[in-house]
């Protein structure tokens, strides 16, 4: 009796002692997403689907309402990765920064925005757009560098041919396009549909299906924190290549269920098109590596923006060691 009292004792013990140590603590990460939109929803897939708890990641998610704010969060460690253009990471190292951010794992590759009329335009021609009032972005952001790109692509000179506003912060545009007298502007998803089905606004074109691949939206830490912390940003790299793939695999309306807690004004159908809509573009990077011809593409952007501010060459500022470990295993 005794001995077998002694076994089940010592049995319950190895089993508590397994659990604690199969359920560990979790390491908490703090992400800062530029802004709120269906355009980053493998993000939220990996939060919802328990991605990034099954690599032992608790995550406080906080939207900070434009590039500058963002990479002010992580420099100053208010956030310990950043959801942001990858061209924020080129001006940050222009500046000689001794900490600067690296991109890690792509997130998406080709621009987010809609471009969104006013009144109904049946019969768009680009030319429509010459001499119009057009509500722009932040200068130097990802929005705009690749919006001037595509204007100029169809023989558009975005400071001589349009009547172009930047003086409103990323945030308050809507709200601005609706109240003001802008013609035209670009948004983002689901805000575009939202404004579409409202009577606020038409979309009439997309930014991404014009612009081609570019590393739009990129997971970036500091340098010190991947030195520091290895594996912690491999398996975070791994999360999001989770989510990649369930979301490459699963339908807009499945995805639009799992991530409608993070947009509980909109509902499911037009969360779904508009998922549909970036999954069609292809607007949802298939795996975490930015590849080199992408960063190319970007710097030609920003050169012909005017935006670059050096030649910054591609292993200096994009690490794919990760990416390339996860995808490999």
């Amino acid at each position: 009796m005794k001995k077998r009292f002694c076994i089940a004792l010592f049995s319950c013990i190895l089993l508590i002692f397994v659990t604690a140590c199969s359920s560990g603590e979790k390491t908490t990460i703090k992400i800062a997403e530029v802004t709120r939109s269906l355009f980053y929803a493998p993000q939220y897939v990996a939060i919802e689907k328990g991605f990034f708890k099954d690599q032992g990641f608790d995550v406080e998610l906080q939207t900070t309402w434009g590039g500058d704010k963002t990479m002010t969060a992580l420099l100053s460690d208010g956030a310990d990765v950043a959801l942001v253009g990858s061209e924020t990471s080129i001006y940050v190292y222009a500046q000689d920064s001794k900490d600067y951010a690296v991109n890690f794992a792509q997130l998406t590759q080709t621009d987010g925005t809609f471009l969104v009329a006013k009144e109904p335009k049946p019969n768009f021609k680009w030319d429509d757009l010459k001499g119009s009032t057009f509500l722009g972005q932040r200068v130097g952001g990802m929005p705009q560098i690749v919006g001037e790109f595509v204007l100029k692509k169809h023989d558009i000179d975005p400071h001589a041919d349009l009547n172009l506003l930047q003086n409103v912060d990323f945030a308050n545009i809507p709200g601005a396009f609706v109240s003001g007298d802008a013609e035209y502007v670009q948004l983002f998803e689901p805000t575009a549909s939202i404004f579409e089905k409202e009577g606020k606004g038409h979309i009439i074109a997309s930014f991404g299906e014009e612009s081609g691949h570019v590393p739009y939206t990129v997971f970036m830490a500091k340098q010190s924190f991947i030195k520091e912390n290895e594996e912690t940003t491999k398996k975070f790299t791994k999360a999001v290549y989770e989510a990649q793939k369930w979301v490459q695999e699963h339908s807009a309306e499945e995805i639009a269920k799992v991530i409608q807690p993070y947009f509980e004004d909109t509902e499911l159908d037009m969360l779904a098109s508009s998922i549909e809509r970036y999954k069609n573009q292809g607007s949802f990077a298939t795996d975490p590596i930015l590849g080199k011809e992408e960063w190319n593409n970007l710097k030609d952007i920003m050169d012909e923006a005017g935006e670059l501010p050096a030649d910054v060459p591609y292993d200096e500022l994009v690490n794919t060691k990760y990416a390339e470990e996860v995808i490999g295993n």
